[in-house]
């Protein structure tokens, strides 16, 4: 909140004191009321120049409160107005002016969706100019930060639209779209409905060349789990090149976060058709991630990866000894060797040391099936 700003709340919208007067530069608001009239009664080359003038000024000013000012002297209709212009230049100028105006304010987040920006933000995302459209979706991004927005947002049509970038757009159009669709999903109570299985290939392509770890592989993974969660999209998973490898390895390499979705969708894929996807999971070396996570990662993450690994043993539910059930086993004796007060340490110690063990088995199987296939003696060329 910058200088003075509590002191214009307190006393009611359009009323300063000499105190906020003395705080706020006369000159720029000035130039703010004079950008407003020119929005709102110039021509149209004359709109155009007030837009730029405004991202402009924004740009320059790092002052949230120059942004709520120019909100409040209603810059925000009419530069909604100018979206649905048929000039190319009034659209771009008014969008990037909207955008910056959006950035770091969710008040002005807030009445920009409110004053109507979806619509023209839509048709805009189905333009054939693709500078135009990345605008748009990186605006949709910024709008999508602030929870009011979510719903209007996501009722707008526009998820589709951004699933098409995802599919089509430059690598920052794709981010941004990444962004926006998971900003959107967290707000939805049935969010499979927001996303069709069409993401799903152009979600694992960017997750593949991603950290594993990163903000970004946390996004796109939870895009993929709730895809996971419909027959499309797990058989989509299922049939993309590299999909359940890529899902496995974030299971090895992933952020706490990125873990816990990866599994989450693996595990969807199990209990969907075990027979299905069972050997599916195998193939890709899921199990000494898997193991690994039963002891490190976050505690759904945890119960997760221990149903998961029950289901992809080769033995009956029956004759299955239960994830839980080992642990308790490891408590006990981990209890009777050092007591009550450090069997919790024990256990987990010796736990840890049982998934390393089983992580260096699986190595070692996997090298000698390499080398089983693998010719003694390389012909010459």
């Amino acid at each position: 909140m910058g200088e003075g700003e509590t002191l214009v709340e307190a006393e009611g919208e359009g009323r300063e004191t000499t105190t906020t007067l003395t705080t706020w530069n006369l000159g720029k608001h000035s130039q703010i009321v004079h950008l407003s009239e020119k929005l709102i009664n110039g021509n149209l080359n004359s709109k155009i120049e007030a837009a730029r003038e405004i991202r402009r000024l924004v740009r320059k000013s790092s002052s949230s409160k120059t942004r709520s000012k120019l909100a409040a002297a209603g810059v925000i209709q009419p530069l909604i107005f100018m979206l649905s212009s048929s000039n190319l230049d009034a659209r771009e100028s008014s969008l990037l002016a909207l955008l910056n105006l959006a950035v770091r304010n969710e008040r002005n987040k807030i009445k920009i969706v409110t004053a109507g920006v979806m619509p023209p933000l839509v048709e805009l995302l189905k333009m054939q100019n693709s500078s135009i459209r990345e605008l748009a979706t990186a605006a949709i991004l910024t709008l999508s930060a602030a929870a009011p927005n979510k719903p209007i947002i996501a009722a707008s049509g526009a998820a589709p639209l951004l699933v098409q970038i995802l599919k089509s757009g430059s690598v920052q159009g794709k981010v941004d779209a990444v962004t926006a669709l998971h900003n959107l999903s967290t707000s939805i109570e049935n969010s499979i409905e927001l996303l069709d299985a069409s993401a799903v290939s152009p979600l694992i392509n960017l997750l593949k060349e991603c950290r594993k770890y990163s903000k970004f592989a946390e996004k796109a993974t939870a895009l993929l789990e709730i895809l996971s969660n419909s027959e499309e999209g797990r058989n989509a998973i299922s049939i993309a090149d590299g999909g359940i490898l890529t899902l496995v390895e974030t299971v090895e390499d992933g952020s706490l976060v990125s873990t816990e979705h990866a599994v989450g969708s693996l595990l969807s894929l199990c209990l969907s058709c075990r027979d299905k996807y069972r050997e599916l999971i195998l193939k890709e070396g899921a199990i000494p991630g898997l193991l690994r996570l039963t002891v490190e990662g976050t505690a759904e993450a945890q119960d997760r990866a221990r149903v998961l690994l029950d289901l992809l043993r080769d033995s009956p539910p029956e004759k299955r000894l239960a994830s839980s059930v080992l642990e308790k086993i490891v408590y006990d004796i981990a209890e009777r060797v050092d007591g009550v007060d450090k069997a919790a340490e024990t256990a987990k110690r010796l736990l840890q040391d049982m998934v390393q063990r089983s992580m260096e088995h699986s190595m070692n199987c996997i090298q000698h099936r390499a080398a089983s296939c693998t010719p003694s003696v390389v012909p010459s060329t």
